[in-house]
């Protein structure tokens, strides 16, 4: 891996575990494995810029997460619970620690560092993107496909938040089972592509 690499991906876990602020450049480096002078050599910008990297990295890593959990149901709803229950469960895993640090990124910092909250903006607008043209391809209307994906994502990073906070599964498990009655009452939308192409082969 290059060193560029190691120091996106160093980030995004310190981002992850403690935040912004209390990730220092020192830590940063021994984390990546790079000297010190590495970091400001393939990232001019220093931490500011390196942090706004790893959020870009990360968002776009996490979005595609969403289909490699609900494709595998054929009913929406129930994938929708089940994907906030697979959270839970590795939240409660890895100690409480394993937040979005994206969402922890906007909290601590929106009103300071405008790079990063620029940086955290595309990456939202993206995941709302991919959210809409997901749920559209399983059958909602763009509208509601919209409404859904604003639902699914400010539940799951609330869930983050008081999850961790509360050192409980619960937030997780009450947001699926919100979120999922919700579309559930939007009515049986289509299978998307892929569920239908799995359904087939078991035929």
């Amino acid at each position: 891996m290059r060193t560029d690499e190691r120091i996106v991906r160093a980030m995004a876990e310190l981002l992850r575990v403690q935040g912004y602020a209390a990730t220092g450049v020192n830590q940063l480096a021994s984390a990546a494995q790079a000297p010190t002078g590495s970091i400001y050599h393939h990232f001019r910008g220093g931490k500011r810029e390196v942090a706004a990297a790893a959020l870009r990295q990360t968002g776009a890593a996490y979005i595609r997460l969403l289909p490699l959990l609900l494709d595998e149901h054929d009913d929406l709803a129930t994938g929708i619970e089940a994907a906030f229950a697979a959270a839970a469960a590795d939240m409660r895993d890895t100690g409480w620690a394993n937040m979005c640090p994206v969402g922890t990124v906007v909290g601590e910092v929106a009103d300071t560092e405008p790079l990063l909250r620029e940086a955290a903006a595309e990456v939202m607008e993206h995941w709302v993107a991919e959210g809409v043209r997901y749920l559209t391809g399983r059958g909602l209307p763009e509208n509601e496909a919209r409404d859904v994906t604003f639902a699914l994502l400010t539940a799951l990073q609330g869930a983050f938040t008081m999850a961790r906070a509360l050192r409980s599964t619960e937030p997780f498990l009450a947001a699926g089972r919100t979120v999922a009655a919700y579309v559930a009452a939007l009515g049986p939308p289509a299978r998307s592509a892929a569920v239908r192409g799995r359904s087939a082969d078991r035929q």
